[in-house]
């Protein structure tokens, strides 16, 4: 047999790849552009620099059009985003970004999907001055964005057993082990200075090289049964194996990813693969071998088509396979049985290993705010100050007040009972399985409402499955403001990506554990013929659902919609 031969897609190199080039190692022109203040915004080359050191410029466009009439520039402010790997916190760095938010962002925070903190509202010239706070706080943004790893996540829920606490410190290796070598960052926000010699360039990037990677890069660590970090839609997943209480290695799954484009075939959301089994210890190894293959074949000309998963389904999943056995000089073994259950979070007290406590609030959206009937920002706050554990913000955009002393506990649950925080009790399992991007005002990509309009749209949503019986029955629910994602809308049971303002292409069908992409169902339709087909689908599944089956389950079952079973172009 003939070896395949690899190569990287011909054709010119994209406009970013350029960038990067010019950069000398992602520095650019940002030390002097962020000093100077004629302007709040800084050029779109500078701009896509930002993202390498953690942040995004963005503006207000709930004001874009008024200040566009005005003559005025748009009302530039700075997204920045803070790598936690696994979520994890402590008390004093939650005060920090709490404080943060309060003197330099919106006064709001956003835990993301990816278990991380965003602070939306940052103007220019406070953007140095909070990331040496942030830094001082032991957190940082290296590479919570652009063409590289990002936030290595893991499961959140240390109730599971003590096998949790081993993943982490394995996700937090890996993420600080992958984090890109130049010094920038350190000299452009930490007033490190600059070496006067020039080091080799193996020297400066010796896995990632002075183009990076063609896209972003993402790992993630699941601990069966749970699934909430949706392991398949990473580029890079490991599902952790225990046997006889002992973490013996994990499963290696890739070529995972949820972003896709409206209306081009090319692109598409698909779940990662398993393609074998590896130890604690070669992890490392294994994630540099495989991010070194995406950075030598992967797309550098059309970015829409420069996400790994792409390079795999162009190579074929056994050469590349095959390619990282070479690279590595030893072969994965065969793949461990797992078994999933769910992608959600446990709600409310749940007493863990080694007497600990640990509670889950709901947090709508994953926003961080006090509210005018609810105090969830102060309140927090307050449990900050006495809490001698740590948070734990989930992919599912909730937080774990974790590792609360049975001495800590009577006070901590006395604060929730104050500040009235809820563990989503009182409302619909539906609304407590739900997930939402940003989107308006502050995401320039978006096309649609999400975060600001889910919930609005589940006060409807509730409606109905008061009337069917369905209150307490789980149903993931997922919606982003535009097809890249974010809130992984094709990994819920009923998703919808949005297509314009009010309009939603709706999708059902995903697994009630993340193993199945759902399929769309409607295209670019508004809340009345969201409810209409909602209404009908939502009784049926009341009257015929089979004991114990997800919603998901049920519309490929009854036909509503045709499963496949590879996972890859579900949605077309």
């Amino acid at each position: 047999m003939v070896n395949k031969i690899l190569k990287a897609p011909e054709g010119p190199p994209s406009d970013v790849e350029g960038i990067k080039e010019r950069s000398n190692y992602l520095r650019g022109t940002l030390g002097e552009t962020m000093l100077e203040r004629i302007s709040s915004g800084i050029s779109d080359d500078d701009n896509r620099l930002m993202k390498f050191h953690g942040s995004y410029l963005q503006d207000d466009r709930d004001l874009r059009n008024e200040r566009q009439k005005q003559k005025l520039e748009p009302a530039y402010q700075f997204m920045l985003r803070v790598r936690t790997p696994g979520g994890v916190s402590t008390p004093k760095q939650w005060l920090v970004m709490d404080e943060l938010a309060q003197n330099y962002g919106n006064g709001t925070l956003k835990l993301t999907t990816r278990q991380a903190f965003q602070m939306h509202g940052i103007l220019k010239w406070n953007m140095k001055k909070t990331i040496q706070e942030i830094h001082a706080s032991l957190l940082d943004t290296i590479a919570a964005c652009g063409d590289v790893n990002r936030n290595v996540m893991c499961n959140p829920n240390p109730h599971q057993s003590e096998i949790h606490s081993e993943v982490f410190k394995w996700s937090k290796q890996l993420s600080d082990d992958l984090l890109p070598r130049t010094r920038a960052y350190h000299e452009l926000w930490l007033d490190e200075e600059k070496v006067i010699s020039t080091p080799e360039v193996d020297d400066v990037e010796p896995m990632y090289g002075p183009l990076y990677l063609p896209r972003k890069f993402k790992i993630g660590m699941a601990v069966p049964p749970s699934n909430d970090i949706d392991v398949f839609s990473q580029d890079l997943g490991y599902i952790a194996i225990v046997e006889e209480g002992k973490l013996i290695g994990f499963n290696v799954a890739i070529g995972g990813g949820m972003g896709m484009t409206h209306g081009d075939k090319e692109t598409y959301p698909q779940l990662a693969k398993v393609i074998g089994f590896c130890t604690p210890e070669q992890i490392y190894d294994v994630a540099e071998k495989i991010i070194t293959i995406q950075r030598d074949y992967g797309n550098r000309s059309v970015r829409k088509n420069a996400r790994f998963k792409y390079t795999v389904d162009r190579l074929g999943l056994e050469t590349v396979k095959t390619e990282l056995e070479n690279r590595l000089g030893w072969s994965l073994k065969e793949a461990k049985p797992f078994h999933f259950e769910d992608n959600g979070d446990r709600y409310g007290w749940v007493k863990g290993v080694k007497g600990s406590w640990h509670y889950t609030l709901f947090v709508q959206g994953g926003r961080i705010a006090d509210f005018d009937d609810y105090k969830l920002m102060t309140g927090l706050r307050e449990i900050a100050k006495i809490h001698t554990g740590d948070f734990r913000l989930t992919a599912n955009q909730n937080l774990v007040i974790a590792n609360v002393t049975s001495k800590k506990k009577k006070k901590i649950n006395e604060l929730i009972e104050q500040y009235h925080l809820t563990d989503g009790k009182h409302s619909s399992a539906i609304r407590r399985s739900s997930l939402a991007c940003v989107a308006f005002p502050t995401c320039g990509l978006a096309m649609a409402e999400a975060e600001r309009y889910l919930p609005v749209l589940l006060d409807k949503i509730e409606t109905i499955v008061d009337e069917t019986g369905l209150r307490d029955k789980e149903i993931t629910i997922r919606m982003t403001g535009c097809p890249n994602s974010c809130a992984r809308p094709t990994l819920g049971e009923i998703g919808f990506i949005g297509k314009a303002p009010g309009k939603y292409n709706m999708y059902l069908g995903a697994a009630f554990d993340g193993s199945r992409l759902s399929k769309m169902y409607r295209e670019n339709i508004g809340e009345g013929e969201i409810l209409s087909e909602l209404r009908v689908l939502l009784s049926r599944y009341a009257k015929e659902r089979e004991e114990g089956e997800h919603f998901g389950n049920f519309v490929v079952r009854a036909g509503v919609i045709k499963a496949v079973t590879d996972g890859t172009n579900f949605h077309n």
